[in-house]
């Protein structure tokens, strides 16, 4: 589903970010992106999510080689994959059930469709109570639920999570992952980067792990 060929990101001439990175997510399993802070994970994310170009190397996503494709093209791509930052980016101006439904808005579905979808998916991950209620009431835990919920609407095909769970107590970070196990047992397949070895060990998924900007298992 998703190979990555010998590539490299500059920020930088001369002063690579990642370098020779290879890995293969086939569809529908669940790999963990582990290593410190700063190693590159948020990079190579960046590029997973086809918000930055590689510097060099092949990319194949969804069947296709789309290391030179148009960026006219990507949006379309873009909308098979959902992200999850540590940070939420949730808009503290619009309801939960608003936030969680905006990328079926921006996809052109009708209002009834997306009331429906929103209301069905915040009840499954425990928020039917916070339908309209603001970012900013919310606990840190409620608010990450709704960035899942924002990320899955769309039910992507890849599901790209940075940090998910950096600023979460244990018992409610591990409460989390069952949501990504879950989703991944929907067919989701998931890259999952952080740097908490506790939570690595407790689920025991393939680890990838980036050193020196570079992949190994």
């Amino acid at each position: 589903m998703i190979v990555l060929e010998h590539v490299g990101l500059e920020y930088v001439p001369g002063k690579p970010i990642l370098n020779d990175v290879s890995l293969e997510l086939p569809a529908g399993s669940f790999h963990f992106l582990a290593g410190p802070s700063g190693v590159g994970k948020s990079s190579l994310l960046s590029i997973l999510w086809l918000a930055r170009r590689a510097t060099s190397g092949r990319i194949h996503m969804f069947g296709e080689d789309i290391t030179h494709k148009p960026r006219s093209e990507l949006p379309k791509l873009r909308r098979r994959i959902g992200i999850v930052l540590q940070d939420y980016r949730l808009l503290d101006h619009l309801t939960i059930a608003e936030n969680v439904g905006l990328p079926l808005k921006v996809a052109g579905e009708s209002k009834d469709q997306i009331n429906s979808k929103v209301r069905e998916l915040l009840e499954w991950i425990g928020l039917s109570d916070c339908h309209d209620a603001r970012p900013q009431t919310l606990s840190g835990g409620q608010k990450q639920r709704a960035a899942i919920a924002r990320a899955v609407i769309t039910k992507p095909d890849l599901l790209l999570a940075d940090e998910p769970t950096g600023n979460l107590d244990h018992d409610l970070a591990r409460r989390l992952l069952y949501l990504f196990e879950a989703l991944n047992q929907g067919g989701t397949t998931i890259l999952f980067a952080t740097h908490d070895q506790h939570l690595i060990e407790q689920f025991q998924y393939p680890t990838l792990h980036i050193k020196n900007g570079t992949i190994g298992k």
